[in-house]
């Protein structure tokens, strides 16, 4: 690591990866070694999830709000410069929006030349969820996105230096190098790894690698801009923040279980696919704890990711739900589950404070580097 230059490490990779649970993880390990860190969270609107939980354990971390870090790229450095004079972060771990792709061309390299006298880059680490890479790469049957949301979650596996396939704890050794050796057949250029985020098993030959080797110029990816632009768009994108109020103390781990359940029951009863969901409720009043649920797929279960050890009168509540699906769908179902759900435990009221449906605009980088196909320097 460099003595006088902060590190920039930039963790990709499409809705439901497991993206957030590995920063989580790498901080960790970095502030048991003493090293200062700053967290950059990334998403097309505000009040994250990945925000909240980040910061109950104790980071320091900056959100980037209104578009993926391409088009923020003037909001990343001011977080960057807001977090060096908070903290002095001797590395800094950057998580993009997860249907965000071309980061080589529109941030690594940007960053580089603009800003090489502070940062060292590291290579680009691009996380896959196995169910969801098993069947878009044709390992496994059952529904999948649309050929152009397929598109964007394609791009960001060519651009990677590290493919890094998670929750292996789930899968047999054989289905995990089954998926390995599809990977790298189909992406030659990216080191393929595999890792359990959660578990924390096979992480450090990653961290070590992301600590240790430097990004280096490869020939800027060629995108088609209109077909990404329309990816991305046939995804909805729903944000929600909501007050919990009760009389009586309510268990607000299985409150929060009722409302994924009642959402995923309308999602799957309209066959509409999931890029991510998930759900937390914060409560003062509840030891500082705080529950959070994640589900990434249809295909898999409700993952019960922090849990409240006492009954909970008062919280704030927070759903982000990301799927290939009307966004005014996605509110009319996320407020129906709220209202049904509250009205189902006597004395329980939520009160919306805050939400934002809509889907991406099209991308529109402030800066793209062109490195040609004989190489040469960003």
């Amino acid at each position: 690591m460099s003595a006088s230059k902060a590190r920039y490490i930039m963790i990709g990779g499409f809705l439901g990866a497991g993206k957030t649970t590995a920063v989580a993880a790498l901080a960790a390990r970095l502030t048991a070694q003493g090293l200062r860190v700053g967290l950059i969270t990334n998403d097309q609107s505000r009040d994250l999830v990945d925000t909240s939980i980040l910061r109950k354990r104790g980071y320091a971390v900056e959100e980037i709000a209104g578009g993926c870090f391409c088009c923020r790229f003037q909001s990343l450095n001011e977080a960057a410069e807001r977090l060096t004079a908070e903290t002095k972060p001797e590395i800094f771990i950057a998580e993009p929006v997860g249907s965000c792709t071309d980061l080589l061309a529109t941030v690594s390299y940007p960053l580089r030349r603009i800003h090489g006298d502070r940062f060292v880059i590291a290579p680009l680490s691009v996380m896959v969820d196995p169910a969801r890479a098993r069947r878009i790469l044709g390992l496994d049957s059952g529904r999948s996105f649309s050929e152009k949301v397929i598109y964007v979650y394609e791009k960001q596996l060519e651009e990677a230096g590290y493919i890094v396939i998670n929750k292996c704890d789930r899968y047999s050794a054989q289905e995990i190098e089954e998926l390995r050796a599809r990977l790298a057949e189909r992406f030659p250029s990216a080191d393929v790894l595999s890792v359990s985020a959660l578990e924390e098993n096979g992480l450090d030959p990653w961290f070590d690698r992301l600590l240790e080797e430097e990004d280096h110029s490869a020939p800027t990816m060629a995108v088609d801009y209109q077909l990404y632009a329309e990816g991305e768009a046939l995804l909805g994108w729903l944000n929600l923040t909501a007050s919990l109020r009760s009389a009586e103390l309510v268990d607000g781990n299985a409150l929060l279980l009722a409302i994924s359940e009642r959402v995923l029951a309308q999602l799957e009863e309209r066959s509409l696919e999931i890029a991510h969901f998930k759900l937390t409720l914060d409560s003062p009043g509840a030891g500082g704890q705080l529950a959070a649920l994640s589900v990434t797929s249809n295909q898999t279960g409700i993952d019960v990711r922090e849990a409240l050890i006492d009954g909970v009168r008062e919280g704030e509540l927070i759903l982000n739900l990301r799927a290939e699906a009307a966004p005014e769908l996605l509110l009319e179902i996320s407020r129906e589950a709220l209202a049904k759900v509250a009205a189902s435990i006597q004395g329980l009221s939520m009160e919306i404070q805050h939400e934002e449906h809509f889907r991406p605009s099209p991308p529109v980088p402030t800066h793209r580097i062109e490195v040609p196909a004989e190489g040469g320097a960003a």
